[in-house]
């Protein structure tokens, strides 16, 4: 909006060109979104324990979790306005990219909305039905696919990390390949989010080397000399990954331990789509594997937990999936948790952008 507004003045006021630059709309979104989240949050947090919109917790988790029953949840809410608002002020509201990422965004957030609601309204923590959650997802992944296919610029080729050459064309098969990026990286992230912080560290991670992809992505001389794909008008995508860094660095504010709020589904699964589709846009979808490793190793986690209970009749890999979970058992303290899996996040951040040379 501000983009609209004030950079049309440049003319007469030659400091209004400053907006024309993606970098500097990049950090007021980043700033922009950090400050709704401090200055709201309070106010929010009062809000939900006024009408006991409360954490429901789960009776097989560890013992220490207990306490947390009735702290304030879905603060998800809180992210994805202070997202929305920060994004569509300062980001080129001509660009098609950003309202496609905003509406996966959006939807998956009113499915995790609707989850935390029903958790709360029966006072336990299944919610929504899995099946009932993955066919929403699907359906939203689906269209953004297809609106992506369909689009002139669409290029169905895949991009390999440390692999210049390879880059096969999925054709038709990339829209299935896209709903498997963006459902994928929504329940990765929601199995992610159990430890105060946890989900907000890699988040932050992931979300700034994404920003920085996204800009050489829809710069054409970076990205033909770093030989990475260039995609018209990808660049504004960083400003809506900056209003992600801000707001997610807010909330943490909030959500460190011991946290005074939590983001819930709504948050968590709007995040982690939100993080596939930038992904697949700057055609970036395999380097999620390697931004996005504390994600993976998550949802590996519950992967390989449940197929080997079935397989062999009640045994257990971990001690308690998701991973987490697994070293609370082992009597590690949640916060070392958490920062441990923070800074497995910095490393993996730091491997995917060096990615950008190792071509």
């Amino acid at each position: 909006m501000l983009y609209h507004f004030l950079f049309p003045l440049h003319e007469q006021f030659g400091a209004f060109n400053v907006f024309r630059y993606i970098t500097f709309r990049s950090i007021g979104a980043t700033i922009t979104a950090f400050l709704v989240l401090l200055l709201i949050g309070p106010w929010f947090i009062s809000q939900l324990r006024k009408y006991q919109i409360g954490q429901v917790v789960r009776d097989d988790g560890p013992a220490s979790h207990y306490s947390k029953r009735g702290v304030p949840t879905m603060g998800g809410l809180l992210i994805l306005s202070a997202v929305a608002a920060s994004t569509l002020l300062w980001v080129d509201l001509t660009n098609y990219y950003v309202w496609l990422i905003l509406g996966i965004m959006i939807w998956f957030g009113a499915i995790g909305a609707y989850d935390d609601y029903q958790k709360i309204k029966k006072q336990n923590s299944a919610g929504l039905s899995a099946m009932g959650k993955l066919g929403w997802q699907i359906a939203a992944a689906a269209a953004a696919g297809l609106v992506l296919y369909f689009h002139p610029d669409f290029d169905g080729h895949l991009s390999f990390p440390f692999f210049k050459n390879i880059q096969p064309d999925l054709g038709w098969f990339y829209v299935v390949f896209a709903v498997l990026v963006v459902v994928g990286a929504s329940n990765a992230v929601n199995l992610t989010d159990g430890l105060d912080g946890l989900v907000t560290g890699p988040t932050v991670v992931t979300s700034s080397v994404y920003l920085l992809f996204s800009y050489l992505a829809g710069h054409a001389g970076l990205a033909a000399y770093l030989q990475i794909p260039f995609v018209q008008g990808a660049g504004e995508v960083a400003v809506f990954c900056g209003a992600l860094v801000g707001a997610s660095l807010g909330f943490l504010w909030f959500n460190a331990y011991p946290a005074q709020i939590f983001m819930g589904d709504v948050g968590a699964l709007a995040l982690g789509g939100a993080l596939g589709q930038v992904a697949i846009i700057i055609k970036q979808e395999i380097l999620l594997v390697i931004v996005g490793g504390v994600f993976v190793m998550e949802a590996l986690s519950v992967i390989l937990q449940v197929g080997f209970f079935k397989m062999t009749g009640g045994k257990r890999i971990f001690l308690m999936a998701p991973f987490h979970h697994h070293f609370e058992k082992k009597g590690w303290h949640e916060s070392k948790v958490v920062v441990r899996f923070w800074i497995v996040s910095i490393v993996m951040g730091l491997a995917a952008l060096a990615t950008l040379k190792l071509r």
